[in-house]
């Protein structure tokens, strides 16, 4: 199998995912435009585009919002930005004292090779915290509990999210198309 290029600046995205496979993927650290769309899928295939561009090579990039019910979806496909300037604290003082705590993230891995683009996705309902809880993860993982679970994902050690995640569940469904 020849090298898989994960194109993404976000260290964490990059390890999560080689955790999950023997496939041979490499980190490309080449920023592409992000631009301002209702949904996942069009901000993924419009970076998928500029990447393969650059790249000339088939390549992958991933991503991912939490849509709060309570807030109509917010942060949703803005969550990397709302995250660097709100924070996990500012979802926590926009949710108040409500008492919808329900929640989804989804994820999007667009993948794109000289003939086609191919989508994966994958979400997880659970609810948002009162308090932030956990060490590990990143993002907005010590907010969030899948359905049926007691632990954030940021209680949880990789192996285990993965098993519930979002980004879990894509990319598992990425790699049974690839192998």
């Amino acid at each position: 199998m020849t090298m898989l290029y994960f194109v993404t600046s976000n260290r964490h995205k990059y390890e999560e995912i080689q955790k999950m496979t023997r496939i041979p993927i490499e980190q490309k650290r080449l920023g592409y435009p992000e631009i301002q769309a209702d949904t996942l899928e069009a901000v993924a295939e419009f970076g998928i585009e500029f990447c393969y561009s650059q790249l000339k090579t088939p390549c992958f990039i991933e991503d991912s919002g939490l849509f709060v019910d309570a807030l109509s979806g917010f942060p949703g496909v803005y969550s990397s930005y709302v995250f660097k300037t709100l924070g996990c604290e500012g979802i926590l003082k926009l949710l108040g004292k409500n008492k919808n705590r329900k929640a989804h993230f989804k994820s999007v891995i667009a993948y794109k090779t000289e003939k086609e683009t191919t989508l994966f996705t994958g979400e997880v309902t659970g609810y948002i915290t009162e308090t932030q809880k956990g060490e590990k993860g990143f993002g907005f993982d010590p907010l969030f509990i899948p359905e049926g679970k007691s632990k954030t994902f940021a209680q949880m050690d990789a192996e285990e999210k993965n098993l519930y995640s979002h980004r879990g569940k894509a990319f598992k469904t990425f790699i049974k198309y690839i192998e």
